[in-house]
C-alpha cells in the first residue's frame, strides 16, 4: 500500500476484555505492519492474565491504558480516542476475528482520497469467512436494515469492528452509547454528515462462545433501541449538532 506522508499516519484503538488467548498475537501483527503508527490498547478490567500479557509486548508503537472498573466497549474506545493522534483512526478487536494485516485494505479509500470512512464488510466477503451461528447472521442483517430504513444508507453490515475514519469524524463524536451500541450510534452519526462512506470487503475468523464470544441475546435488543434513539430521539441534541458543526469545519 502506497504511504503518502504524515497526513496518512494511522492509529489502531484496541478495546481488550479477557483476550490473554489472542491479545498477544494480535499486537505482534501490528507491530510488524509499516502502515501502523500508533497502538492505542486499552484494557477494561479484564479478570484474566489479558494485563500481563499486554504488558510483554514491547514497541514505541504501542501506549497502553486500563481502567479501573469494567465499563463497555464504548468507553475503551473513548479513551482510546482521547490518546490518538493519527490522521486515520480505526477499530481493532483483540479476538482474531478480525485479521490485521486486512486493514491496508480498509483504509486505502481513504488513502487514495475517495473516502472519509470506511467500513468493513463481513457479507461482502473477500476470501475467507468461517461457518457459524445462523442466527446472528440473520440478526446481523436485521439490525443493519433497520438502520439502513433509517439513515438512507445501503450498508451490509454495520457491526462489523473495522471501522476506519478520517479522524476528525471519530475523534469528535459525542459517544453516549454502552456496551457493543457503538456501532449503530457510529452509524448514526455519521449518516448525517455530507461525507463519503465505503465499505469494502474482509475476511472474518469467527469465534463460538466456547471459544470466547462475548456478544448475546440482550446485545440484539439493546442494538434495536440505540438504532430507533440514535436516528429518531437524539438527531436535534444540542451535542449532536456541536458534533457537526466541529466536523465541518475541520474537515
Amino acid at each position: 500500500m502506497k504511504r503518502q506522508n504524515k497526513s496518512d499516519s494511522l492509529s489502531v484503538l484496541i478495546p481488550v476484555y479477557n483476550e490473554e488467548k489472542t491479545v498477544c498475537t494480535v499486537l505482534k501483527k501490528l507491530i510488524s505492519l509499516n502502515h501502523v503508527d500508533e497502538i492505542i490498547v486499552v484494557d477494561d478490567c479484564s479478570e484474566d492474565s489479558s494485563i500481563q500479557m499486554i504488558k510483554t509486548i514491547q514497541s514505541k508503537k504501542i501506549k497502553f491504558y486500563e481502567h479501573k472498573k469494567n465499563q463497555g466497549k464504548t468507553a475503551a474506545i473513548k479513551t482510546a480516542l482521547s490518546h490518538a493522534t493519527g490522521k486515520i483512526i480505526i477499530i481493532q478487536d483483540a479476538d482474531l476475528e478480525y485479521d490485521p494485516d486486512e486493514i491496508k485494505d480498509v483504509i486505502e479509500p481513504i488513502i487514495s482520497g475517495y473516502a472519509d470512512v470506511v467500513y468493513g464488510s463481513r457479507f461482502l466477503v473477500k476470501k475467507t469467512s468461517r461457518v457459524l451461528f445462523y442466527y446472528h447472521y440473520l440478526a446481523n442483517k436485521f439490525l443493519t436494515t433497520l438502520s439502513n430504513l433509517l439513515t438512507n444508507l445501503n450498508m451490509t453490515d454495520i457491526e462489523t469492528c473495522y471501522k476506519a475514519f478520517r479522524s476528525p469524524i471519530i475523534k469528535h463524536m459525542p459517544l453516549s452509547s454502552r456496551g457493543f451500541g457503538m456501532e449503530v450510534e457510529i452509524t448514526a452519526m455519521i449518516s448525517r454528515l455530507p461525507i463519503r462512506i465505503f465499505e469494502v470487503p474482509i475476511s472474518y475468523y469467527g469465534r463460538t462462545y466456547s471459544e470466547g464470544k462475548k456478544i448475546g441475546m440482550k446485545d440484539g435488543f439493546m442494538a434495536i433501541w440505540y438504532i430507533l434513539y440514535y436516528n429518531i430521539l437524539s438527531v436535534r441534541s444540542g451535542e449532536s449538532r456541536r458534533y457537526f458543526q466541529k466536523v465541518l469545519d475541520e474537515l
